[in-house]
């Protein structure tokens, strides 16, 4: 019989996938305070998403794999 990930929890917080999605969340919410300081209000987290998406996504990607090849 072999282990499954819910048998081992800290399979997924071990997980490349998992870190990056960390890591591009934290970007996000760096994102929104950033914006929602400019606008001098809460911009939320849809609107900071969208934003984020749109202008920062590839180029945050790009980078990241460079630090992680180099």
């Amino acid at each position: 019989m072999t282990a499954s990930a819910a048998d081992n929890p800290d399979f997924v917080k071990e997980s490349l996938l998992y870190k990056e999605f960390l890591a591009e969340r934290e970007e996000i919410l760096r994102h929104k305070w950033i914006e929602s300081e400019k606008a001098g209000h809460d911009v939320g987290f849809e609107k900071a998403l969208l934003d984020w998406i749109i202008k920062h996504r590839s180029s945050w990607r790009e980078k990241r794999h460079k630090e992680t090849v180099n």
